[in-house]
């Protein structure tokens, strides 16, 4: 299936041929350019790349959850150190894969 991005706004549709207006900003199908192959094709990759970052980002704040449960639950001090450092930790995972996310974004690695 073609792909064809925006120039407006960068919005990326996938189809037969462009739209008659941008989904997204509004803008006119003479705005739509196609994707060549490659660019389609790393498009797609990215997609399925993006939405696992975004479980890993979701993952991580229920983690994040538990573990500010498990502190305020105060069972003993190693309970609350290994929820505290768990916590940490689900904080880092979520920020990297965030970053990733970003950096895919001004790659053009999103759509």
């Amino acid at each position: 299936m073609k792909k064809w991005k925006c120039a407006a706004c960068g919005y990326v549709h996938d189809g037969d041929d462009a739209p008659a207006t941008c989904p997204k900003c509004g803008a006119a199908k003479e705005q739509f350019a196609e994707l060549d192959d490659a660019a389609a094709k790393l498009v797609e990759r990215s997609r399925h790349t993006n939405a696992l970052h975004s479980r890993v980002i979701d993952l991580a704040r229920q983690v994040e959850a538990v573990c500010n449960d498990g502190i305020a639950d105060e069972l003993d001090p190693g309970c609350v150190d290994v929820f505290t450092k768990s916590r940490k930790m689900a904080w880092e995972m979520m920020k990297f894969s965030m970053t990733e996310q970003e950096i895919h974004m001004k790659k053009g690695k999103w759509g």
